[in-house]
């Protein structure tokens, strides 16, 4: 069922929300592909090709602190979390794919996209999966002053989120939390959400439209918003509050993750892992042949 987008009330919810000043500059030193650390320009990083996707050379405490740098330059950016539902995505739509490639950071959120770039002569460092980087992330915006927007999943999934990283991180800033209805906004209620996100001066927008709904958004908004940097995380809001689950971990790390996922909500995930399973098959497929080639 729709609803209206959420205001910019928070009576009750942590006094964290919507408090303090802007972010003030990173002082961490994570090493990156180039020493290059003016806030004025990003480094250039390392990428991977797998099937079709270039994926950026980052862990998790690189891509925390690559987000701190583009925080600092204040020059509106967004990243990526690509699954291989993602790719299967990228792979059906010019658009999305073109998208892709102009990300400033492009996470491998996959372990067989992990697993293929071990072909590769630059395999790729680790898996960041969207719903670790929305924890750590927090912890990293409550560490430098960072303020954090939410928006989008169910009728108060985002704010219950919310609410739930400011317990786990106390100075954690909340710029805003928006729940938008699923059906598409009125010019005039998109001009409003617009304008809401940019004067929460926010450093950081997360997305929970799903894909590539919230990808597609982020591409017509994002320039707009003066937000520098914003990621379309899925269904995240929902495992930081317990309406979903992760797999144990010793699934994920056999990347079977989906399996479990697909086990607790069969009607909707069977149709789009069997298409994801389709696709893994192709592409298998087409690497073999340019092998032989």
């Amino acid at each position: 069922m729709s609803h209206a987008p959420t205001t910019a009330a928070y009576t009750s919810i942590p006094a964290n929300f919507a408090i303090g000043a802007g972010s003030s500059p990173s002082d961490s030193s994570t090493p990156l592909e180039s020493p290059e650390s003016s806030i004025s320009s990003l480094p250039s990083l390392k990428k991977s090709k797998v099937w079709g996707v270039d994926f950026s050379h980052l862990n998790m405490p690189q891509t925390l602190e690559y987000i701190d740098r583009i925080i600092q330059r204040r020059v509106p950016a967004y990243l990526i979390t690509a699954n291989l539902n993602y790719l299967m995505l990228c792979d059906q739509s010019p658009r999305l794919a073109q998208f892709t490639r102009k990300a400033a950071v492009v996470l491998c959120d996959g372990m067989p996209i992990l697993w293929r770039s071990k072909l590769n002569q630059d395999k790729l460092p680790d898996r960041v999966a969207g719903a670790d980087l929305i924890f750590s992330l927090a912890e990293r915006c409550a560490e430098q002053r960072h303020r954090l927007f939410l928006m989008g999943g169910s009728e108060g999934v985002a704010q219950s989120a919310a609410e739930r990283l400011c317990q786990m991180y106390p100075k954690l800033q909340i710029a805003g939390v928006e729940c938008p209805p699923f059906r598409k906004l009125s010019h005039d209620e998109q001009a409003s959400l617009c304008a809401r996100i940019k004067d929460s001066k926010a450093d950081v927008l997360l997305v929970a439209f799903g894909q590539p709904k919230g990808e597609f958004w982020i591409e017509e908004n994002y320039q707009t918003l003066g937000v520098p940097i914003s990621i379309q995380l899925g269904a995240s809001f929902d495992f930081i509050v317990g309406t979903s689950r992760r797999a144990p971990l010793v699934l994920q790390r056999l990347g079977l993750e989906w399996l479990y996922r697909m086990l607790n909500d069969p009607k909707r995930l069977v149709p789009r892992y069997a298409s994801n399973a389709l696709f893994l098959l192709k592409s298998i497929r087409r690497d073999l042949l340019e092998a032989t080639r």
